[in-house]
């Protein structure tokens, strides 16, 4: 049996595995390991209590749409097959000679400033290109991207997380070496002004292909394509406090089935709503202290929700639409907050079509009223404007109440949390030619033949840590699966006061089952987390194909990743 042997120098030099970083955390103590803290104070200390955050205007800003960045047409240097002497170590690109790349970004990770509302002070992020959420990027299967991503954030900073960085692209079908695993972190200062090298960066490979190219040739099996991706940090031991400082961004594919061109003239275009009408939404919470300014709890065991719900990084905005169909891309990018969402006017919960799950199309849309997301989980959804009334105010809420990290209540709110308010006050611009077709994508079938093994993996606490199978993250590979072949993989929640949204990097998997029933018809596409509320037993089926190589699994209640709920799983040749 071949293993994965990878050549990458650990955070350019940096201390290496899971124990170093808690190591510093817990060294540093104060400012950097930052238990709960406004980070904008030069000389934090720790609350004995969260407060409550100060009271903000409702619908006092507009909604923050973005648009796609512009890929530039190279970069200086130019991206090699191995790490060029200026960019941190890695392995070399396991694909860049069979899809070498073809569209380029340079996104710089840097201090920025962003208003969370205006009833509260400018404060600071840690984001791409400073900004929360970062910038949009759309791209296509068949034109590989190559990121380059530059750490300008100085060793210096004030507050919780970590300057070090390692991104992460949820889930493209990415080689190992780009997939931002956690220990692949690095720095711009390397632990200090005297080892600075300036220029650092990594560049990050994405062929842009489906799952399947071994088998199928060319880019791939079109039944494997994902949609709605975002990219966020992954720095091992701080992943929560770094995308909760705003590390975070999505990332959106297209292909000649979703082509993103509601007009497309192709017979096999589904023409859903496109351009201006695709609207991807990033919800995530926050609190804040008395002056408005942003805190966190690091160092909470069980998890953390703040107590002010956002969109696309702001305190609830209004947004004006036209009387036609829109696509809403939804993605929960909170720490730890399950949320269920529903679109109401007049106080009454109004039908969409969901189409896609985890950026997966369904093989067709399902009706419904409500849609529950966990952390890191996405749903499509298709909702026509022009069944209401022009003038109507509808309201994007979370109706799911849950008081701290460890898992949502079972009732729910009898007055939901108002998100979003949407307005339908537009004129109609031009005739509405989007459709949501009876069949979205055609699903790659379950092939119980081919299964080689079972796996069980327990969720769970053991000695006062997160533990997968009894076992801390330790950087050592807890299965290594077979290039090309197929195993059922069992997810057990052993315990009833949590619950852990279960994120497997780099396949999407296949439900079997959800407690030995069949998977609800939302549940029966391909995906990527896979929810275990209290006792939860879900069985999976999954594949590993074209890209051997190292790569995790673990709870993406992103505090429990930072206490180890985290297993290293090597694809072998």
């Amino acid at each position: 049996m071949k293993t994965w042997r990878s050549r990458e120098l650990r955070g350019c030099g940096t201390p290496g595995p899971t124990d170093s970083g808690r190591r510093w955390l817990l060294k540093t103590g104060g400012a950097a390991a930052a238990a709960t803290f406004a980070p904008h104070l030069a000389n934090a200390q720790l609350l004995p209590t969260m407060p409550t955050s100060p009271p903000n205007r409702p619908w006092a800003q507009e909604l923050p749409v973005q648009r796609p960045i512009r890929p530039k047409t190279e970069l200086t240097p130019l991206p090699t097959l191995w790490a060029e002497r200026n960019e941190c170590g890695r392995a070399d690109h396991q694909a860049f000679t069979r899809f070498p790349p073809q569209e380029f970004y340079e996104i710089d990770v840097k201090v920025g400033s962003h208003k969370f509302h205006p009833d509260y002070p400018s404060d600071e992020v840690w984001g791409y290109r400073g900004s929360f959420p970062g910038p949009l990027i759309h791209a296509r299967y068949g034109k590989p991207v190559m990121v380059r991503l530059r750490n300008k954030l100085p060793w210096d900073l004030r507050g919780y997380g970590s300057p070090d960085v390692s991104m992460h692209l949820h889930n493209m079908h990415t080689p190992s070496e780009s997939d931002g695993y956690p220990t692949d972190w690095f720095s711009e200062t390397a632990y200090g002004p005297t080892l600075t090298r300036p220029g650092r960066y990594k560049d990050h490979h994405y062929p842009m292909v489906y799952a399947g190219v071994d088998q199928y040739g060319g880019i791939g099996d079109p039944r494997e394509a994902l949609g709605t991706m975002w990219y966020h940090d992954h720095r091992v031991d701080f992943t929560s406090s770094n995308v909760y400082r705003g590390m975070a961004g999505f990332f959106i594919a297209f292909d000649e089935i979703d082509s993103g061109d509601e007009r497309d003239a192709n017979p096999m275009a589904l023409r859903l709503p496109s351009g201006n009408f695709d609207v991807p939404l990033m919800l995530s919470d926050k609190q804040f202290d008395a002056s408005g300014y942003e805190i966190f709890d690091q160092l909470s065991g069980d998890g953390y929700v703040g107590d002010k719900q956002l969109v696309n990084g702001v305190i609830q905005p209004f947004f004006h639409v036209q009387p036609r169909r829109y696509r809403f891309r939804l993605l929960n990018a909170s720490v730890a907050r399950v949320m269920e969402l529903q679109i109401r006017h007049q106080g009454r919960a109004q039908p969409f079509q969901m189409i896609a799950s985890d950026g997966n199309l369904l093989a067709a849309p399902v009706a419904r009223y409500d849609v529950m997301l966990a952390p890191a989980e996405r749903a499509d959804l298709v909702i026509d404007f022009s069944s209401v009334p022009m003038g109507s105010e509808l309201y994007l809420v979370n109706r799911l109440e849950q008081r701290d990290g460890r898992r949502p209540e079972d009732d729910r709110l009898k007055t939901p949390v108002e998100l979003l308010k949407i307005v339908v006050d537009q004129p109609l611009a031009r005739k509405d030619l989007s459709r949501v077709p009876y069949k979205l994508r055609e699903q790659p079938p379950i092939d119980m033949a081919a299964v080689v093994q079972e796996r069980t993996f327990r969720f769970d606490r053991s000695g006062g840590s997160w533990t997968i199978n009894d076992r801390i993250f330790n950087n050592r590979p807890v299965a290594t699966p077979r290039l090309g072949t197929a195993e059922i993989w069992n997810l057990h929640n052993e315990s009833g006061g949590w619950a852990h949204p279960v994120h497997i990097h780099f396949e999407e998997g296949q439900m079997i089952s959800r407690n030995g029933r069949a998977p609800a018809p939302h549940e029966r596409g391909r995906k990527d987390v896979f929810y275990l509320g209290p006792y939860d037993r879900v069985q999976i089926y999954m594949r590993f194909r074209d890209f051997p190589g190292k790569y995790i699994m673990h709870c993406h209640n992103i505090i429990h990743e930072d206490h180890a709920m985290m297993a290293r799983y090597d694809i072998v040749a």
